[in-house]
């Protein structure tokens, strides 16, 4: 009872927390992208992919478990989201907070790519059968694919990106614009995942420019919650109305 208590009165501690899990899976997946993926994988070049990841192999083990641990922080973010949220429209926190857990879950099951892109490359003897080329290329493929699969996680996303800003917009304890930052980033994540799907050359182009605004969406709700949080006085009249 006294949690509850607690998750009710307290929207400022709710807002921080969310802050901190934010911060976690911003600066965990630029350094997923950034200093890991951007290092391991050569595009054009199967062998070069499987020599870099052998290389790598602890560093890319460590990526993987840190994905796996801000996948966690995302579902704590998306229950307490909905706490946030729930007093502007609780059935639009709830769709919100739907969309958020199907991205998860869609991310979640595309992370056992990340684990696939390392069986081929071991030394169990059924792998004899195949040359290797053939597992270079099989290593190749696998990491394509875990992109085609973020793509479509990340539709999903936009789509809590989209309701929560619209939400966030509506309400009275957090600044309009971060709904309007929120709103765009959802766009530009429908964007570039439609884009990569049916366009690649177009996605080509736009990329990585189209993920700034995400970046500064994201960034400024992220640090806006975990430095100033939520007017507690809106939140709990908001709380209270009927």
């Amino acid at each position: 009872m006294e949690i509850d208590r607690r998750i009710n009165t307290s929207p400022q501690l709710l807002a921080r927390i969310v802050g901190v899990l934010y911060l976690v899976i911003i600066v965990g997946g630029v350094f997923d992208e950034a200093f890991v993926r951007e290092r391991v994988i050569v595009a054009s070049d199967a062998g070069a992919t499987a020599s870099n990841l052998l290389q790598m192999a602890t560093l890319w083990r460590f990526s993987s478990a840190l994905e796996v641990f801000m996948l966690t922080c995302a579902v704590l973010m998306a229950w307490i989201m909905w706490i946030l949220l729930r007093p502007v429209s609780r059935d639009l926190a709830w769709l919100a907070t739907f969309f958020h857990l199907v991205a998860i879950g869609i991310e979640a099951s595309n992370e056992l790519r990340l684990q696939e892109a390392m069986l081929p490359l071991g030394d169990a003897k059924y792998l004899a059968a195949f040359s290797p080329e053939q597992l270079h290329a099989l290593t190749s493929l696998t990491l394509r694919a875990y992109g085609r699969g973020f793509g479509i996680a990340l539709i999903f996303f936009a789509g809590f990106c989209l309701v929560a800003g619209y939400m966030i917009f509506r309400s009275r304890f957090l600044p309009r614009a971060l709904g309007v930052l929120m709103a765009i980033a959802g766009v530009c994540y429908i964007v570039n995942s439609y884009a990569y799907i049916a366009a690649p050359k177009l996605a080509a182009l736009l990329y990585p420019a189209i993920l700034l605004g995400p970046l500064v969406g994201e960034s400024a709700l992220c640090l806006w919650l975990l430095v100033k949080g939520v007017d507690r006085g809106e939140w709990e009249r908001a709380t209270a109305a009927p």
